[in-house]
Parts: structure tokens; sequence; C-alpha cells
């Protein structure tokens, strides 16, 4: 058993927690700010720090894809239970320098929620795109995010990544 799946079952321990705690975020440091139960909103800050800056003096952006890359699709794990979900396409534009701790703002809007269900009841799978981003301490947007999630049938032959069980993370 992993440490992620030995965490899940730890009841005292939150999801908040299990989030941050997970090896490569506990590395990195990561503060989950929110995370509604249901996953379908969450706010992460990214520390700005020795680890994190590169030459220039902002954010490394390998440092914001690889907290970018797994949160819509654990998103989509938890909203639709029962199917594979990966993150398909992972596109960020460095719009400012990251230049103070960013702070992560996903959010799943209930049309979208929506739609998705619909190509799902249509099509058995989805490919949903997600937009989210990354915010300067005052503010302002410094990247935006563009994740295409693969929502696929639990048993899928190309699936990377087993459906999901709703207590990891």
């Amino acid at each position: 058993m992993n440490l992620i799946a030995r965490l899940s079952r730890l009841s005292f321990i939150s999801p908040k927690r299990r989030l941050e705690w997970y090896p490569p975020f506990l590395v990195m440091r990561i503060k989950v700010l929110e995370l509604s139960p249901d996953w379908r909103k969450v706010r992460i800050r990214l520390p700005l720090n020795s680890f994190s800056t590169n030459p220039g003096g902002v954010m490394f952006g390998g440092y914001q894809a690889s907290l970018a890359d797994p949160i819509a699709a654990i998103a989509c794990a938890r909203v639709f239970p029962g199917y594979s979900v990966w993150t398909r396409g992972l596109m960020l534009d460095f719009i400012k320098g990251g230049a103070t701790d960013l702070e992560l703002r996903f959010q799943m809007p209930p049309e979208q929620e929506d739609a998705i269900r619909r190509e799902l009841d249509e099509r058995g799978r989805a490919s949903p795109v997600f937009e989210y981003g990354y915010y300067l301490a005052d503010g302002t947007q410094c990247t935006r995010i563009m994740n295409t999630v693969a929502i696929r049938p639990k048993g899928y032959p190309y699936a990377t990544t087993p459906p999901a069980d709703p207590r990891d993370l």
C-alpha cells in the first residue's frame, strides 16, 4: 500500500492535510487555503522560496506546472466517481513573472459540470478543458492554465490510471 493510500485511511487527517502531505507537494510546501468538500473549488498557496525561484527571481514554471497538473483531474475523479481520470494536456501561459507567493485558483462551474455529465451520458467519455490560474499576492493573474482532462469508463484500454478511490487525497 502506498503512502497516499495509507494517509487516506486515517480519518482524522483532513483532505486539506492529505493534499499538503502528498510527497511532491510536501517538498514544495504548499498550503491549501480552500478545498470544498466536493472539490469543485480549490485554492492553494505555492510559496516563492529559494527552491522555487529561477535565476530571474520569479517562480520556476516547472514548479507551477507540477502543482497545476493533477488538480483538475483529482476534482473530476471526485465529481465523476467510477471513471478513470487523468491529465491529457496541460498548457501554461506565463503572463507575468511570479515574483511573490502564488495562489492557484481552480473552480468547476455548474454549467461545465452539467456539460461533462451530458457528454458522459451520450458518449461514455469526455475530455473537458478547464481554465484556471495562478495569482500574485496583489490578486493579479500571472499564469493562465489550460488543463485538458481525460474522463474514460472504468476498464478503458488506454487508461493511464485506475478509477480514483474517493478516500485518497
